[in-house]
């Protein structure tokens, strides 16, 4: 084994000894670029570096997506704004910046069923995370399920429950079911608790003018949560074709 070799070696050893497996998964491929292009020291130290940062992104994308509940394959990119002009990319552009979820402020998207709430709200949680946020998805009844499992638990403990502590909370499928006045109050307790700490992004197929109905006929209730909602919010509603009956007819039209 020649001495360059060896040197080579002891660097990578070294570099997995400080914890560096991705720069020494890359140090061979470094190198050899570094030896054609006759690179600089601190530019190949840079180089060394960014290799390292870029595997630990990656690592921490990719678990902190596995903890967040989010579907998978949903994303901007692949959404159909041809298909839903009464979406404005723009709008979603800018929340895909995630300067709301900085911001602990609301994300409410409204809509019929099918209209593509939930792929958006997706692909905002997928960008939140990409821009070192923590998020959690859950459909309103699961959210419901948790909320009645910690309903004795003390502040303190209550505090350390993800759907509390989590940077972006994302709510989806609220309206199907009309609350009870237990589920109501615990739905208000959680809004009250994010208000200002935490961001919060919903999908509903109801209106505004429906929450009163939807929160067991409390008009006080009602008024609070939206009080909070809104106060720092932006709300989308989204009018257009079923992608699901667009698929379906598709489909039809193919076996015919």
């Amino acid at each position: 084994m020649t001495a360059s070799k060896l040197s080579v070696d002891t660097t990578r050893e070294q570099l997995l000894q400080l914890g560096f497996s991705y720069a020494a998964d890359e140090l061979d491929a470094l190198l050899s670029e570094a030896v054609k292009k006759t690179t600089a020291p601190h530019t190949f130290l840079s180089q060394v570096l960014k290799a390292e940062l870029a595997g630990r992104e990656e690592r921490r994308i990719k678990a902190s997506l596995r903890l967040s509940g989010l579907p998978t394959g949903q994303t901007i990119a692949n959404f159909d704004f041809a298909f839903q002009p009464a979406i404005e990319r723009s709008r979603i552009e800018t929340l895909a910046s995630s300067g709301w979820v900085r911001a602990r402020e609301t994300v409410l998207l409204q809509g019929p069923p099918g209209v593509g709430k939930t792929h958006l709200a997706v692909a905002l949680g997928i960008k939140a995370i990409e821009q070192g946020f923590s998020a959690q998805f859950l459909r309103f009844d699961e959210l419901l399920t948790q909320l009645k499992r910690d309903a004795h638990l003390q502040p303190s403990k209550l505090r350390r429950k993800k759907y509390l502590s989590t940077a972006l909370l994302i709510i989806d499928e609220l309206g199907f079911e009309t609350m009870d006045r237990q589920e109501a109050s615990l739905f208000f307790r959680l809004v009250t608790y994010r208000y200002e700490r935490g961001a919060i992004l919903i999908t509903t197929n109801k209106t505004i003018r429906d929450w009163t109905e939807l929160l067991a006929g409390d008009e006080v209730l009602a008024a609070a949560i939206l009080d909070r909602l809104l106060h720092h919010a932006t709300v989308i509603n989204i009018k257009g074709r079923s992608y699901r009956l667009r698929d379906l007819e598709d489909a039809l039209r193919t076996k015919q």
